[in-house]
């Protein structure tokens, strides 16, 4: 089955399935086996060395696991993929495969918290060098870069302040001095965002996210050329990262409304967004489809749509931030995104629980700061959760204007 031809909703559905489907069964199965069999000793030989297709153990590959892994690879339009056990699995995987000591790795102070603690705690541990540049601050990535590194991490949009950086144009500077080029597109999503077809090296996701879309199933992947993939699989066939052969299913079934869900997500974004810019109480909003946003046209020139995340500061602080969460009744405040009901939370409980206020400050990061991770509910029944929420907050807190 081919894709070249046909629009992403129609992959979505359909691409990476067909050759997974057994029994005459329309939908991919789960399989939990953890050996496979074979009376051939030399056919075996041949699936186990690479030379064949086929499976041999659970800890290298599984059929249920690659019909996800086949799908993401169409969708990001890449030569293959691999995948893991967590977003962030992909991501420390990806790394390390690629990274030796004294070698340098060029990035943005806005990662994930996650992220950002390979780069600022562990990479140093093992005498990797890591320069951190300001978000945004093409220029001074552009500087940091041509002085040399292996690796130039990008992570567009940025959990959770959402700020843009110019993909194609970090992807040139990378090229230049033989840097891999790598970004996190969970936030981007292959409905708005295809980093490959910018000059990217390799994309990561963490599935657990959009892709999934039902916050029930925890899993990463990543996507790139034959090589690179390889060479990544590789290092986590060893170092047991994998995919459980559910969360596979889970996702892949999730997948199939991706275009679906994404692309309410964002219309319900913009419109809160807008509807939050209205609020007192409100400091900033953050979301690259506002006209207000600082890299707003960078957005449109490299995003079909502008996602289903943004940031609001709150005046007051935590303080706010503790009256009017709670009151919501249309989101889940918990540490998680992409999923169709609407989330929340502030980011020292979500994105950048692992950092220490300082060093939230340090990028940032207010303790007022709120991730929205848009819902598919109906926007008028989100702006209206939202309102009777606000006007209990601005009873109980007191804020100097």
């Amino acid at each position: 089955m081919t894709f070249e031809n046909t629009k992403l909703g129609t992959k979505a559905v359909w691409a990476g399935e067909k050759d997974y489907l057994v029994h005459g069964a329309t939908q991919v199965p789960v399989v939990l086996s953890v050996a496979y069999g074979y009376d051939d000793m030399d056919h075996w030989f041949d699936v186990a060395t690479g030379k064949a297709k086929g499976h041999i153990y659970g800890r290298n590959t599984n059929p249920t696991v690659q019909a996800f892994e086949d799908k993401v690879k169409i969708l990001e339009g890449a030569e293959s993929a691999t995948s893991f056990s967590t977003g962030m699995a992909a991501i420390s995987n990806t790394l390390a495969t690629s990274l030796l000591p004294g070698d340098r790795i060029v990035s943005m102070k806005d990662t994930y918290g996650g992220t950002n603690k390979i780069f600022t705690e562990f990479l140093p541990r093992q005498q990797i060098e890591v320069t951190l540049c300001e978000t945004g601050n093409h220029e001074q990535i552009e500087a940091e870069v041509r002085k040399g590194c292996k690796i130039l991490y990008l992570e567009t949009p940025t959990n959770p302040t959402v700020k843009i950086t110019d993909i194609e144009r970090m992807a040139k500077v990378g090229k230049e001095v033989g840097a891999l080029v790598i970004i996190d597109n969970t936030f981007g999503t292959p409905v708005n965002q295809n980093p490959l077809k910018l000059g990217v090296d390799l994309v990561i996701h963490s599935a657990t996210k959009f892709l999934g879309g039902h916050a029930d199933a925890l899993g990463g992947v990543v996507c790139g050329s034959e090589e690179l993939v390889e060479q990544i699989y590789h290092y986590r066939e060893i170092n047991w990262a994998t995919m459980d052969p559910m969360a596979a299913y889970l996702t892949l079934r999730g997948m199939k409304t991706l275009h679906l869900r994404v692309g309410k997500q964002c219309e319900n974004a913009m419109a809160l967004a807008k509807y939050l810019q209205s609020k007192d109480m409100v400091d900033d909003v953050f979301y690259p489809g506002l006209e207000t946003h600082p890299n707003h046209d960078i957005a449109k020139k490299q995003m079909k749509n502008f996602g289903g995340m943004l940031s609001f500061a709150l005046k007051g602080g935590m303080d706010t931030v503790k009256h009017l969460l709670p009151k919501l009744q249309f989101a889940n405040r918990a540490a998680n995104l992409g999923a169709v009901e609407t989330t929340v939370g502030p980011a020292r409980t979500t994105s950048h629980v692992e950092c220490t206020p300082e060093e939230r400050a340090a990028v940032g990061i207010a303790e007022g700061l709120v991730r929205v991770s848009c819902g598919i509910e109906e926007i008028e029944d989100l702006i209206t959760d939202f309102e009777q929420a606000f006007a209990y907050a601005e009873e109980k807190v007191k804020i100097n204007k």
